[in-house]
């Protein structure tokens, strides 16, 4: 049995498998997943595992280069937005919501959480740890 880390095998393996520039998202429960895209479905109730309880988690697990967000969060979601940034200090750019689904086509996953908050949603880009 794992000792620490990320418990759930499903995303777990996900992570071991990524290669420098692959891309996961973490959703909120309103976000469509794309056809073909793997999704990973933590959500239990509204709410439950919130989007920062999971970006935490993923974050001390994965090696992350630079984060995408839809710029809607800055006026819509300044909470979330700001809980980001407290625990991701690196590159990050926004896109439209629209354009932020767009991209979602080319992730390897999308992790939906059971967060019920506008646009608490964020693409994570792959990093190298040499």
């Amino acid at each position: 049995m794992k000792k620490q880390g990320i418990l759930n095998s499903e995303i777990a393996s996900v992570l071991a498998q990524l290669g420098h520039t692959d891309t996961i998202v973490i959703a909120d429960c309103g976000l469509p997943v794309p056809d073909g895209v793997k999704r990973i479905d933590l959500a239990l109730t509204k709410g439950t595992p919130s989007f920062v309880e999971t970006l935490q988690a993923i974050l001390a697990d994965m090696e992350v280069e630079h984060v995408t967000l839809a710029s809607e969060i800055k006026t819509n979601n300044e909470h979330v937005l700001t809980k980001i940034e407290q625990h991701y200090q690196g590159e990050k750019d926004f896109v439209s919501h629209e354009d932020f689904k767009k991209l979602t086509k080319d992730a390897k996953v999308v992790i939906r959480t059971g967060e019920t908050t506008p646009f608490a949603n964020i693409i994570l880009r792959s990093g190298v740890i040499f």
